[in-house]
């Protein structure tokens, strides 16, 4: 019930306003500068600091980034130790995913 309720509010999230959409895609690089740019390369351009953490710019090559938001509310969990476990709440997941989104 608890993921049910989760996606829905997720979903709600994901619709912005055009208006809206250069503050939440803000608050996602800020996000992202905080808990990734240790590892991952956020921006448009550079290599990720770490060869396995793979390039924000090039994730939608990998995964079509909106399948991420329930892997985002239910945890990241990774096959190596150098990627902290984590998740995100809902309002963290919708700014990530539109920065994410803009840079396609």
């Amino acid at each position: 019930m608890r993921i049910v309720s989760g996606f829905s509010a997720i979903m709600l999230l994901m619709v912005s306003t055009a208006s809206a959409s250069t503050d939440v895609e803000r608050r996602g690089l800020v996000f992202a500068k905080s808990h990734c740019a240790r590892c991952h390369a956020i921006g448009r351009t550079g290599k990720s600091r770490l060869k396995k953490a793979p390039p924000f710019r090039t994730l939608h090559n990998h995964y079509p980034v909106e399948t991420l938001a329930e892997a985002f509310a239910e945890g990241i969990y990774t096959g190596h130790s150098k990627m902290p476990a984590f998740e995100l709440e809902p309002d963290q997941i919708n700014d990530l995913l539109s920065y994410l989104k803009s840079l396609e």
